[in-house]
């Protein structure tokens, strides 16, 4: 067994692991209560599978990326909301049932709208549609259905099972980030002068920035949990497309895992911004 091999199943069981995770966490009836919200709707498909893809391909025209780094990119571009979105909610104070509804809409959406966009944002990608969709149906979406159905009919179990599920997802994160280190790990060096690494903050920072500031209404509560949600990339699910790509080059699965660090660092200082926005509002509207 080569360490390739090694490294593959690695990922299997880091996507089935967060993606179980997700599901077993999501309180099903604040998704659906939030769900109602037409206008919440809309705007979660908006910032997902228009302006985030659209902004990755215009990130990719800005900045003078060598191929293979501008389609590891565009692989996040219609992928948001990273595995650790409940963590950062949480610091950030944001709107608990807001949360679980844009994770539950965009685990779904991404299943569905990737198979779809990623032939067409991706000039000359050989890639058929169903061979992106297997795998995010096998190792994305039923996982996340799994630990949903668990929390929803057995909800004594989901709550033994978590902390379980989410320490070895946990744990298997650390090993594709070592294992990473060990086969790309001179290619992540080479990409310091390549732009790879300003074009994630810039689309990641962007996307969590714009999707803030321009709220349409919501409360600040909700502007947040809008944001952290587009500021970060569901990196199981780009893995799990990265996976049905024969061959991908070097620089390409760089670009991929670099998604997982810089995700966190946008994400994190990003709650702790918006955590003393909110706890200003509070404080304003104390009597």
């Amino acid at each position: 067994m080569t360490i390739e091999t090694i490294f593959n199943i690695v990922v299997v069981i880091f996507t089935v692991g967060n993606l179980a995770a997700m599901g077993l966490e999501l309180n099903v009836r604040e998704a659906i209560k939030a769900v109602r919200n037409a206008r919440f709707v809309a705007m979660i498909f908006v910032w997902s599978w228009v302006v985030g893809p659209a902004f990755a391909y215009l990130v990719t025209k800005v900045l003078p990326l060598a191929e293979p780094y501008a389609i590891g990119l565009l692989l996040a571009g219609p992928a948001p909301c990273a595995p650790f979105y409940p963590v950062v909610v949480r610091k950030a104070k944001g709107d608990v049932a807001f949360a679980a509804a844009l994770l539950l809409l965009t685990a779904v959406g991404t299943v569905v709208m990737m198979p779809l966009m990623l032939p067409l944002m991706i000039k000359g990608l050989t890639v058929s549609a169903w061979a992106i969709a297997k795998p995010l149906l096998t190792l994305v979406l039923t996982p996340l259905l799994i630990g949903i159905a668990i929390r929803v009919y057995a909800a004594k179990a989901a709550d033994k099972l978590f902390p379980v599920v989410k320490k070895i997802a946990g744990l298997f994160t650390l090993l594709v980030l070592i294992f990473v280190l060990a086969l790309y790990g001179k290619k992540m060096l080479d990409s310091m002068g390549s732009f790879a690494i300003g074009a994630q903050l810039l689309f990641l920072g962007g996307m969590a920035l714009v999707s803030y500031r321009v709220g349409f209404g919501l409360k600040q509560e909700q502007r947040s949990v809008m944001a952290l949600g587009m500021g970060t990339r569901n990196i199981a699910a780009v893995f799990a497309v990265l996976m049905a790509i024969p061959n991908p080059d070097s620089r390409l699965v760089v670009m991929v895992v670099l998604v997982v660090p810089l995700s966190v660092i946008v994400a994190f200082a990003a709650a702790r911004l918006f955590a003393a926005r909110a706890g200003a509002a509070t404080g304003d509207a104390r009597p």
